[in-house]
Parts: C-alpha cells; sequence; structure tokens
C-alpha cells in the first residue's frame, strides 16, 4: 500500500515537474498568518431607529401613498388627512375677502373724490383726513382676513404625513376613512442604515472590541463573495447570559428587517497557514499542492482545514499540516 502510494506521488510529481518549466505560473509564498479563532453565531437585522410619522392634525385619512416594504426619502409624502371644517372655514374667509377687497376699491375711489374736492376747495381737511382712515382701515382688515386665511392654508398642508427619515416603510396600521387625532402615528420606518445586532454568550465577552471583523455567511444562490462588516458597539450589559453587539455592515439593505443570519465573530487568535484556494488540487479524495523545490515542482499532500475568507483573500483555506513557512506554491 505505501509502495502504490509512494509510485503514484513519484508519478504526479514527476508530471508536475515537466509541466512546470513550460509555463510562467503563478506562485505563491508560504508564510504563518495570525487567524482570528471564529465563533459562529446568529445576528438580527435591525434598524438603528424606528421612527414614527405622526399626523400634525385632527380629521380623516383621505388617502395613503405607501404599503409596508416600501422605500421613502425624507420629506416625502406618506398620506393625506382632511379636515371638513377648515374647508368650510375657508370659503367663509374667502367671501369675507372678497367683500373687504370691495370696501378697499370703494375707499379709494372715496379717497380720490375727496383729494380733488380739497383742491378746490369744496371740502374742508377734515374730511379728507376720514377718507385716508377709511383706506387705511379696509386695508388692515383686508391683510387681517388674508392672513387668517394663511393660517388655515398651513393647517390644511399640515395633512401631508411626511416621512421623518430615509428608510422601509414597516408599518402602516391604518386605512383610508380612519378618524385620526394630532400626534397619531400613520405609519412607522425604519431608518435606511441598517445594523446587525449580534447576541453573544458571555464566555466570549472579554475577546469583543469595538473594531473586529465580522463575516457573514452568504445566503444559498446569493451571487459575490461574504459581506463583511466590523463591530461598532459592545452593549456594557449582559442580558440572559448574552452579550449585545451592534455591527455596521454594508450590503445590508437587501436584507429583511428582523432577518436572522448567521455570522463569524473573532474570539481569539492563533497562527496558522492559509493559502488561496485556486492553489489546491484534489485527486481521489486527497487534497495535494504543487510546490517547487530545486529546479522542479513537485506535489505535497496536505490536510485542510475550514475556509478563511478574508477582504484581502476571499477564497483562503487553513493548511493544517503538510507545509511549512517558506515554500513556494505553484498554481496548477
Amino acid at each position: 500500500m505505501r509502495t502504490h502510494l509512494a509510485l503514484t506521488l513519484i508519478v504526479m510529481g514527476g508530471l508536475f515537474a515537466a509541466a512546470g518549466p513550460a509555463l510562467a505560473q503563478e506562485t505563491f509564498l508560504v508564510a504563518q498568518s495570525i487567524l482570528a479563532d471564529r465563533k459562529a453565531v446568529f445576528g438580527t437585522v435591525e434598524s438603528s431607529n424606528v421612527v414614527a410619522a405622526r399626523a400634525r392634525i385632527g380629521g380623516t385619512i383621505v388617502h395613503l401613498a405607501v404599503r409596508e416594504g416600501d422605500h421613502v426619502e425624507r420629506g416625502q409624502t406618506l398620506g393625506a388627512i382632511g379636515d371638513e371644517k377648515i374647508a368650510l372655514q375657508l370659503g367663509a374667509l374667502d367671501a369675507q375677502i372678497a367683500g373687504l377687497e370691495a370696501s378697499v376699491a370703494q375707499a379709494q375711489i372715496d379717497l380720490t373724490l375727496a383729494e380733488a374736492l380739497f383742491a378746490g376747495g369744496t371740502i374742508p381737511r377734515i374730511r379728507l383726513d376720514e377718507a385716508r382712515t377709511a383706506l387705511t382701515v379696509a386695508n388692515n382688515a383686508h391683510r387681517a382676513r388674508r392672513a387668517e386665511r394663511s393660517v388655515l392654508a398651513q393647517q390644511l398642508a399640515e395633512g401631508n404625513v411626511l416621512a421623518p427619515t430615509s428608510g422601509r416603510v414597516l408599518k402602516v396600521p391604518l386605512t383610508a376613512g380612519t378618524v385620526v387625532l394630532p400626534g397619531d402615528a400613520v405609519a412607522t420606518v425604519a431608518e435606511q442604515d441598517f445594523i446587525l445586532r449580534l447576541r453573544i454568550p458571555e464566555r466570549h465577552a472579554r475577546f469583543l472590541k469595538t473594531g473586529d471583523l465580522v463575516g457573514l455567511a452568504t445566503e444559498p444562490g446569493a451571487n459575490g463573495d461574504p459581506l463583511f462588516g466590523t463591530i461598532r458597539l459592545v452593549h456594557p450589559q449582559i442580558e440572559k447570559g448574552e452579550v449585545v453587539a451592534d455591527a455596521t455592515v454594508p450590503g445590508l439593505g437587501d436584507y429583511f428587517v428582523g432577518q436572522r443570519v448567521r455570522a463569524w465573530i473573532s474570539t481569539g487568535e492563533r497562527a496558522a497557514f492559509v493559502v488561496p484556494a485556486a492553489f489546491v488540487i484534489t485527486r481521489f479524495g486527497n487534497d495535494y499542492v504543487q510546490v517547487q523545490q530545486g529546479g522542479g515542482v513537485i506535489a505535497v499532500p496536505v490536510q485542510l482545514g475550514r475556509e478563511q475568507p478574508r477582504p484581502d483573500r476571499p477564497d483562503g483555506v487553513e493548511v493544517l499540516s503538510g507545509l511549512k513557512a517558506g515554500d513556494r506554491l505553484v498554481r496548477p
């Protein structure tokens, strides 16, 4: 059995050695790396802030422009609240303003006539002053009514429910036709910057610190490399035997709020050899790497550990035995 394995390795080594000088192949220098001793935990995708879009006036919801799951921008109209009393008051003020405009026009005509008569010496100055005063009173009354109408128009405009922040709509608990009071929540919006909230057993609390790397396992069918993030906050209080930590991970906007995601965190450090997976050859259930030796290339059997993806080497894999520092690998 040993003789057969030795012959197999010699034959494979001869093939690799023969192929080595013919092509300028990519190489990799084996060096010891300090790896984080990772542990798999589950995290929950949450929003750092969940705010309510509230009604500013009382009335009846005329229409809703959003539903659960929609993305909204800050200041976007989510719905409208109508109040029939405000519409009636606006109609009354419009009628008063129209009457006051007629009064202003008549007062202006009276003042013009009084000025002409006073210039001809027909009327005394007191009549001219009375005409000017009447025009001033009419103008002031007209401006007062227009100001009252502006107040009501602003109240009517405040019937538009605006998004307090950019993000995703989580809940719309009301429907069109619902009566609301000032301050009632019309919709709940999760802020756009999602975080990953991790709950870790307390025995690992002493290993956690701000800035540690967090890796997310890719979902089935997801494209691209695994997502990486960093821990931004470790909560100082332990709840139910668990440490709560918040991590910032780019790309969480594609997840559902409240979705549970498997993540890898660091629980210590150790020395290991990590090589790109592209340098590993698997034949008949055994793993080999091509190592430069002398003027040729030989096949060396190795024992692989778990994958060790990192931002600079997403396809990294740990080698438990078979290599030493300084070996130069040749990519097959």
